[in-house]
């Protein structure tokens, strides 16, 4: 869900009432028609209606709840902690801020097309401007994207060019830079992996592994102007002020756990409730609440942000002990891999050695394969280009079900045949796009 402007006017009151700044003489409750208490955050202690601001409202505000969070807002009101959203709060000495003024022609801006998902919210979303009049969350993939709301709130001063003044034209004269193939195992994942490039489209994580075989991602990321050659690259790319404020304000409402997990202090956030170019490669369930330094500091960077509960991975399913293996000290589900797995694995025992695999997972001594991973499917698809699926000769091709035994994951039949190898090209070449299939080690 993303905050509308009015959330940062809010966050902004609730720190001026926290410093104990003087406000104006409140109204008085019986003039305020609060509604009724329909939301579904109804009595949480915090008022959720957008119509007001300050220190008792909730984080993350939505039109749907106006009108529908009556006794928290009329709680807060009476107490002073909110005010209308548009009361303005007095500081003892508080200096003046005039909205920005646009100090170029609206005419002289290309304010791109309105091909995002946020365009004719009412809100400008294209990170090359700043001001009271853009949305809270910013991408760069909404670079050049939301031009009817941007032009409007440009042409209204309520947002101006960002910081320098200049607007960064695409760059679209790729022909001197020799971008590679998508031979990276994180090609096609909307991320620049190609650590001769730098901006802020690049994957947290950079390995020289991947010099020139990210093409597709860097390419497009340079044409926007999203990233550019390293060493061309500005030192500072960090958050304005206001927007740190912000985050850090908001940062305090958000329980980051502790340092506990096994790589905490790494400069990565490792708490999979978390989404973000800052966060490790592979979050895993474990990491949650364990990593707090890490995902605060890159909560408030800007790096990385909560997932919506819509979002969230489903969480690992270890199962039962219902095996005739269990509880032997050797895991014997086929989902996992390492130095303590079973020498002879059998499909009746997925999901039926609960105890042994978890702790072994949990110990370090086997992991998960990546396609059971929770989330994993989420970051597909998954580029497949390198790899021969053969044709569909198979009797089972086209079921929707991968049956080339060279491959393994929830997305292949139960039963795979050696006679179906490289004989259900399309079924397998979907699902391993899909993140439900990867090849089993030693197969090509």
């Amino acid at each position: 869900m993303r905050m509308k402007p009015r959330a940062l006017a809010g966050a902004l009151l609730a720190l001026t009432l926290a410093a104990g700044f003087a406000s104006p003489a409140w109204a008085q409750a019986t003039d305020v028609d609060f509604g009724d208490d329909s939301s579904e955050w109804a009595n949480d202690g915090e008022c959720d209606d957008p119509r007001f601001a300050g220190s008792g409202m909730a984080a993350e505000l939505e039109d749907a709840d106006i009108l529908k969070d009556a006794t928290d807002c009329r709680a807060a009101f009476e107490a002073g902690n909110i005010a209308h959203a548009d009361t303005p709060v007095e500081a003892p000495v508080a200096e003046t801020v005039a909205p920005p003024v646009a100090t170029t022609a609206a005419a002289d801006v290309d304010f791109g097309d309105d091909t995002s998902s946020w365009a004719n919210d009412g809100e400008c979303d294209d990170p090359r401007f700043s001001g009271t009049g853009m949305a809270v969350e910013l991408e760069d993939a909404d670079i050049l994207k939301d031009a009817t709301d941007c032009r409007t709130a440009f042409e209204a001063g309520t947002i101006s060019i960002a910081e320098t003044g200049d607007i960064p034209a695409a760059t679209t004269d790729t022909a001197a830079i020799d971008f590679g193939d998508d031979s990276s195992e994180w090609a096609r994942d909307e991320e620049c992996d190609d650590p001769r490039f730098a901006g802020s489209a690049m994957a947290g994580t950079l390995n020289d592994v991947n010099i020139g075989k990210d093409a597709t991602d860097c390419e497009a990321a340079f044409n926007a102007g999203t990233v550019t050659l390293a060493e061309n690259a500005p030192n500072d790319t960090g958050n304005s002020g206001d927007n740190t404020a912000l985050l850090t304000a908001i940062a305090g409402r958000i329980d980051f756990g502790d340092d506990s997990g096994d790589y905490p202090n790494d400069g990565e956030c490792d708490d999979p409730d978390f989404v973000g170019s800052a966060m490790a490669l592979e979050p895993v369930e474990n990491e949650r609440l364990g990593d707090a330094t890490d995902c605060r500091a890159a909560f408030i960077a800007g790096t990385v942000s909560l997932r919506g509960a819509a979002t969230q991975p489903a969480a690992f399913d270890y199962g039962s002990d219902t095996s005739a293996y269990a509880n032997d000290g050797e895991c014997d589900d086929w989902r996992f891999a390492g130095s303590a797995m079973s020498k002879k694995l059998f499909s009746e025992d997925v999901l039926g050695d609960a105890s042994d695999c978890q702790a072994l997972e949990q110990s370090g001594a086997i992991a998960i394969k990546r396609v059971y991973q929770p989330g994993y499917a989420e970051n597909g698809p998954y580029d497949s280009s390198n790899i021969d699926f053969g044709n569909n000769s198979s009797t089972y091709a086209n079921d929707n079900l991968c049956d080339d035994p060279r491959f393994e994951g929830p997305g292949t039949a139960v039963t795979l045949l050696d006679s179906d190898r490289m004989a259900d090209a399309d079924d397998c070449r979907t699902a391993y796009e899909a993140g439900t299939v990867d090849l089993r080690e030693g197969q090509g």
